[in-house]
């Protein structure tokens, strides 16, 4: 079988064979295949598209290109939520301890950040001491002691996707249906756990900017999660504006801790209770929504999930005084606030624009190694739909270094718009794919 004959079939739009698709992700993980031939099946595949029943066997192929994680040993329901990934979305952290205060076992592989969006394995490291090279021993390990296990992806699971991604991100194949999913859902499928929760965002901070391509991708996870033996489920949330109102590594985590106490911004606590109680369901643990919710917002008033936080952060090498000391934090010295231009309403806050704001301070990267600085980011002091009066702070940049200010500061007041009118409200929760 040749890769170039695979190549030219996908470039005149024919549907790939099981074999064909296996040969090329073996050829890919084994380095038998160069990259120029990688990329440009791939760039095919983004032209041409996947059937369902293709993406669906380019996901099998991507997890026996690694290991399947057993976790039998374990006793308890295994759940995990993932997110699409979007700007200032820094649910994992409010979720995981959460939810594992509530019963469940979570065992949450997630990534960093990339182009202008946030990565939570970057947030964790902005806890000084927290580790997320956990081994699948130490991973297994964690979810016995305290029920949740934060860390990376490891080299044995689904090798193909880490090889594959890189290549996407260089070649301009990420926005495709079928590689997103295959490339989410192989890792999922791989880590062994028995349920999925996926946060599919849609607007400008996210993959997918419209909501019918969003609901598209969200039913090709689905569909190839339940047919993996993995009960799935998708909720469609809003990323038109940044999520909360911290955007950097540092200052997200606060704010989540802030959630866990009891406060925070009702966007955030909207999707993190929506997406618990979600995973409570599908684990089992609750009867139906209404009955998780509630406990959702027991485990929070109670203490019990800021307790469960303090722990993992402990298990996992962290400090885990800065959930009552902030000031343990990496924190950037200087501030610089950007104010509103003229009287109106707050119509527009644009969040890649945000984020990619974000990244010029030092926040993200837009290559893989690139290095990140924990401590600056941004606050957003008013949201859309907000009046405000000419002068007044909107935003509050915690910074560095001046030319990385300045190249911040033309792309947040280039997010910004102020009308003589509101815009109509839209949705936190735009919809759900069950």
């Amino acid at each position: 079988m040749r890769a170039v004959d695979i190549i030219i079939r996908k470039r005149d739009g024919y549907a790939l064979t099981r074999e064909e698709i296996a040969h090329f992700v073996t050829g890919v993980t084994e380095g038998s295949l160069p990259d120029y031939q990688a990329s440009a099946l791939l760039m095919a595949i983004v032209v041409r598209g996947m059937s369902s029943e293709e993406t669906a066997w380019l996901t099998e192929a991507m997890v026996d290109s690694g290991i399947r994680v057993d976790l039998g040993d374990i006793d308890g329901v295994k759940v995990d939520k993932h997110s699409t990934g979007g700007v200032g979305d820094k649910t994992s952290l409010i979720v995981a301890p959460v939810a594992a205060a509530c019963g469940l076992l979570v065992p949450m592989m997630s990534g960093r950040g990339l182009g202008h969006t946030g990565g939570t394995l970057d947030k964790l490291e902005a806890i000084p001491g927290f580790r997320v090279d956990l081994s699948l021993e130490q991973m297994k390990a964690a979810l016995a002691t305290v029920g949740c296990a934060m860390l990376g992806q490891t080299a044995q699971i689904a090798p193909a996707d880490k090889k594959l991604y890189a290549l996407r991100d260089v070649t301009g194949t990420v926005e495709s249906i079928a590689l997103i999913s295959a490339s989410i859902m192989s890792k999922k499928i791989a880590e062994g756990i028995d349920a999925l929760v996926l946060d599919v965002k849609t607007g400008s901070g996210g993959f997918m900017k419209t909501e019918a391509d969003s609901r598209r991708l969200a039913e090709s996870l689905v569909s190839i999660g339940n047919a993996s033996g993995v009960k799935t489920e998708a909720v469609i949330t809003a990323m038109d504006s940044p999520l909360g109102r911290a955007v950097g590594n540092a200052l997200e985590v606060i704010e989540c801790i802030e959630v866990l106490k009891g406060g925070g911004p009702a966007d955030l606590i909207a999707v993190s209770v929506e997406l618990t109680a979600r995973m409570l369901v599908l684990g089992r643990i609750a009867p139906d929504k209404d009955d998780a919710e509630r406990r959702v917002r027991a485990a929070i008033q109670s203490g019990a999930a800021l307790e469960r936080l303090g722990r993992i952060i402990e298990n996992q090498g962290g400090d885990r005084r800065v959930i009552d000391e902030a000031s343990r934090f990496p924190t950037a010295a200087e501030r610089h606030v950007v104010k509103a231009s003229r009287t109106g309403f707050i119509t527009r806050l644009d969040a890649e624009g945000v984020g990619r704001a974000s990244v010029a301070l030092g926040a993200g990267r837009d290559r893989v190694e690139d290095t990140v600085d924990p401590a600056v980011g941004l606050l957003v002091l008013r949201k859309p739909g907000d009046q405000v009066s000419a002068g007044e702070p909107l935003l509050e940049i915690h910074y560095r270094d001046g030319a990385r200010l300045e190249a911040a500061l033309a792309l947040a007041r280039a997010a910004i718009a102020i009308d003589d009118r509101p815009a109509p409200a839209l949705p936190v929760l735009a919809s759900e794919v069950v």
